[in-house]
């Protein structure tokens, strides 16, 4: 077959793939009360299909042209010099952590070393610290903001305290003015996990962009979508260094799809091993405790067509988030709604609600009344992560009792503004809010 006529049966499947987006995949008329109003989901059209089919067609099955592409596009956006694709936002998180764990660091963190966090999150951002034999000090949250409490920092801190590792919650983003100063003054490590916060800001600055690391998801309720996925991001050569072994098996060699035989090094075959006599190949000298991490080329082929929507994706959560908001202000004499420093833009993940103590109702009363009208709710993650089953008996310090972090744990859910609802969907949810404020008062 000649490469014309593979490039022409080429076309005519991508053709009839868009075709097929047509009738399969396109949105249905949404019904309210019987059309699932989810808090999240993938947001998608033939571009994304097209891309995936073809990336299939070139038949590249692990990391390839396409993901260094998503790669360097997803740094450009985020402003910083490294991106390094992974596959999932928990793998970023333990990319992330471990790197801060490397021998080839003049200050590596070392087993038993504390590091500041956050009771209210997703456990993966609390696991890594966990499985790298590093000791979690939980700080409570802000009520409306769900983020860490600065002014718990200080009470947190002892002479083994060496980094912050903390997400922007439900990508509002934390007061980073004094979280960074009370980093600095006391020399420790930044990790801040932005994975539902890509796009928001804090001073105009992309957050990702503070810290010495961060981290980004892309399962399918995060802004942009691969399946699974995620980022490790960071400005420091040194550390994206140490995080591309950590994601890829430990090794040291940093080639990519298009290295030359003697390796992008150029002396592929010259490097040594203490104890051995003759040279190694540096494809196979592992410096680091890895794993293989990696995102496939399928994969950053729907995520790069996924970042050209991304804009739009953020303007439509912010939109769907005022409407929200607005229209729940009337029944904050029973909800605690959502706040955020004037000095933060927030591409939001979700609208966080929390049950006032002293309601005449309870938050399972709210969201059940929500879910029988087919409006998804979730809580907000783990709540209290020490009071989960998974993570109570694990070493850790806590400041004070985290009398917020039982309070999430009790009463705040969230619902969506994603970017599949639009007015007709914000409407019936404001809708069925109004008839339960109307039946429990």
């Amino acid at each position: 077959m000649t490469d014309s006529s593979a490039n022409l049966i080429r076309k005519q499947i991508l053709d009839l793939v868009a075709a097929y987006y047509q009738q399969a995949h396109a949105s249905r008329p949404f019904v309210p009360g019987q059309t699932r109003l989810q808090y999240a989901g993938r947001v998608y059209d033939e571009r994304e299909l097209v891309a995936a089919v073809e990336a299939v067609l070139d038949f590249w099955l692990t990391a390839g042209p396409r993901a260094e592409a998503f790669e360097q596009r997803l740094a450009e956006y985020i402003g910083l010099r490294h991106a390094l694709a992974v596959n999932s936002g928990s793998s970023a998180n333990l990319v992330a952590l471990a790197a801060l764990c490397s021998h080839r660091l003049e200050r590596p963190l070392q087993p038993g070393d504390e590091v500041i966090t956050p009771a209210v999150g997703f456990p993966t951002t609390v696991a890594p610290i966990v499985q790298n034999g590093l000791v979690p000090v939980f700080v409570d949250c802000r009520l409306g903001t769900y983020n860490l409490d600065p002014a718990q920092l200080e009470p947190a801190l002892s002479d083994r305290t060496r980094a912050l590792f903390f997400a922007h919650t439900l990508g509002n983003p934390v007061e980073m003015e004094p979280v960074m100063e009370f980093a600095r003054t006391h020399g420790l490590y930044v990790i801040e996990d932005t994975c539902d916060a890509l796009g928001s800001t804090y001073d105009d600055q992309m957050v990702g962009t503070f810290g010495d690391l961060a981290t980004l998801s892309f399962y399918p309720a995060h802004h942009i979508t691969t399946g699974e996925g995620g980022a490790v991001v960071t400005d420091d050569p040194l550390l994206a260094r140490i995080a591309r072994s950590v994601r890829d098996w430990g090794r040291d060699c940093w080639c990519n799809h298009d290295s030359p035989p003697e390796g992008a090094c150029g002396r592929r075959f010259e490097w040594e091993i203490p104890g051995l006599d003759e040279p190694y190949d540096h494809r196979y000298l592992f410096v680091e405790i890895g794993y293989n991490l990696k995102l496939t080329d399928i994969q950053a082929a729907i995520g790069l067509a996924q970042l050209d929507k991304l804009p739009d994706f953020i303007a439509a959560r912010k939109r769907n988030f005022a409407r929200l908001y607005e229209g729940l202000k009337p029944y904050e004499e029973f909800l605690i709604l959502p706040t955020w420093s004037e000095r933060a833009d927030p591409s939001w993940f979700a609208f966080p609600i929390t049950v006032r103590p002293g309601a005449p109702f309870t938050r399972r009363d709210l969201t059940i009344w929500l879910e029988r009208r087919n409006i998804e709710t979730r809580l907000l993650f783990a709540g209290n992560i020490v009071r989960q089953p998974g993570y109570r008996h694990i070493e850790h310090r806590t400041v004070g009792d985290l009398p917020n972090s039982d309070l999430v744990l009790r009463s705040t859910f969230f619902v969506g503004v994603y970017p599949g609802l639009d007015d007709v969907h914000i409407a019936y949810v404001l809708e069925a809010f109004a008839d339960f404020f109307g039946c429990a008062t």
